[in-house]
């Protein structure tokens, strides 16, 4: 008799360690087709931008002016359906890529800058601040690697 709850204990164990993980493979299997949550936040970003700026483009634009740069960015990653919402937990998509024009994006923000009143003094200032604004978004996971030079 004590040879036979033996057995039931070990079967009973290995049972319950083949649920546990068939769970934790199912889980991490799901987890791993959806796509990681990168979360963007304003204040951060503009920290993040402002401290990578070069000390040039530091004297020429303020805190606030470096916000609306970003905000701008956002706006224009928006209207390209290059932020869209609703995108956590949503599968990922490895044969959708997306190539933005640095030249594009920074003759849109000295447009932006223009329109709203930021007196921009050098036009080397804005792609500083769409070359941080870009490593703070690699620097949360929002994007992925870089396009070869062929691939443009």
């Amino acid at each position: 008799m004590n040879t036979v709850i033996i057995i039931f204990i070990l079967l009973a164990a290995v049972a319950v360690f083949a649920i546990a993980a068939g769970a934790i493979g199912r889980e991490a299997h799901r987890l791993d087709a959806i796509s990681p949550r990168a979360v963007y936040v304003l204040d951060d970003a503009v920290d993040f931008v402002a401290d990578r700026l070069p000390q040039r483009s530091q004297a020429r634009l303020t805190p606030a002016e470096v916000e609306q740069l970003l905000i701008a960015h956002m706006n224009w990653l928006h209207e390209r359906d290059l932020a869209p919402e609703g995108v956590i937990d949503r599968r990922q998509r490895d044969d959708h890529h997306v190539v933005v024009s640095q030249d594009e994006l920074v003759a849109a923000l000295l447009l932006v800058s223009e329109q709203s009143g930021i007196e921009v003094l050098d036009d080397v200032d804005v792609v500083e601040v769409v070359n941080a604004h870009l490593a703070y978004f690699g620097a949360i996971g929002a994007v992925g690697p870089q396009a070869p030079f062929d691939d443009l």
